[in-house]
């Protein structure tokens, strides 16, 4: 300890033999030092390859030197850390998270590894890999139909399916598929675009024209899905939220031999009519004792978009918790 006036500082030291590791961890211009001092009240010193926090608390100094024992992991792991990166890793720091024991899982190698970047999305991708059917469910930006994909992808490298089936109700718009121009696929195209975009960002689009030219990934509305059986396959339910109760039993038991489903929605986006209720509110209730049936809650600490993104969930939860009737014109 050291006094400076009335103040009482508690100092901890880390020391790296890497320089390459230490320059990693300071960020551009000491830039990842800048956001360690802000979220901690903390000053980091750096002399040589000894790292030095001070604080009036000693829990504090504790638990920076555990976030840059946690971020040299991450960056021995072969990662290039990132402002987002550290932000979020002191983020779970707080909650006595260990950033390290969450992105060392890699779910995918595709053209780039992906991995989970939160607490909740490594128990997602965990139930995904030991259920048989795994529901994610929570707001925009926490990776459910992201690593839904990725997990499929992984299943199908290890050849334990022998195809993927991405299905998504098509009622966002309020539009019937018969009514909308061009064959099946260009009228479900624009509905499981989100999920496209997962595959081609962890395949690649020729890859995935490949693919599917050989019928190993399939894209169907879900209404295509009645009297089928799905053998082998890794089936992917999206916005499920838009599920009438009936959709939601049609669906899951078409389940077949060898295959696992996922199932992911967000009950704040309802786009039902009124009166309708949906069967991915429902379900949880029916099912949630049945065995290798998962349900993963996301929060708005599992979302990893843009840091907006975060406050946008925050805002509107604050303001529906003000309004009883939040979308119904007064």
């Amino acid at each position: 300890m050291r006094k400076t006036e009335s103040k009482t500082i508690a100092t901890s030291s880390i020391t790296f033999d890497d320089t390459t590791m230490l320059r990693s961890l300071l960020g551009n211009n000491d830039e990842f030092i800048d956001l360690i001092e802000d979220a901690f009240d903390v000053t980091v010193l750096v002399r040589g390859n000894e790292i030095t926090v001070g604080s009036e608390k000693t829990s504090v100094t504790k638990d920076v030197i555990t976030l840059f024992n946690e971020l040299s992991k991450v960056v021995s792991d072969g990662r290039t850390l990132s402002t987002d990166d550290v932000t979020r890793a002191i983020e779970m720091i707080s909650r006595k998270e260990m950033p390290s024991e969450v992105v060392q899982h890699n779910v995918v190698k595709g053209r780039k590894s992906i991995h989970p970047k939160t607490a909740g999305q490594r128990k997602y991708v965990d139930a995904i890999e030991s259920n048989t059917i795994t529901f994610g469910i929570g707001p925009a930006g926490t990776g459910k139909s992201y690593l839904a994909v990725a997990s499929a992808v992984a299943a199908l490298q290890a050849k334990q399916v022998q195809r993927i089936i991405l299905t998504r109700p098509a009622v966002e718009a309020g539009e019937h598929l018969g009514f909308l121009p061009g064959d099946l696929l260009a009228k479900v195209d624009p509905y499981l675009r989100p999920l496209y975009d997962a595959i081609f960002d962890i395949v690649g689009t020729d890859s995935f024209a490949k693919l599917q030219e050989r019928g190993v990934i399939e894209v169907a509305p879900l209404a295509y899905m009645r009297g089928r059986t799905l053998n082998d396959s890794f089936i992917i339910l999206d916005e499920a939220q838009n599920t009438s109760p009936e959709q939601m039993k049609m669906f899951l038991t078409r389940l077949g031999m060898g295959s696992k489903m996922v199932v992911t929605g967000d009950l704040t986006q309802v786009d039902l009519p009124s009166q309708k209720i949906s069967g991915l509110r429902l379900v949880k209730s029916i099912l949630t004792d049945v065995d290798s049936i998962a349900f993963c809650d996301f929060s708005k600490d599992d979302v990893v978009r843009h840091k907006v993104v975060q406050s946008i969930v925050d805002a509107y939860d604050t303001w529906d918790e003000k309004h009883p009737h939040p979308y119904q014109e007064s």
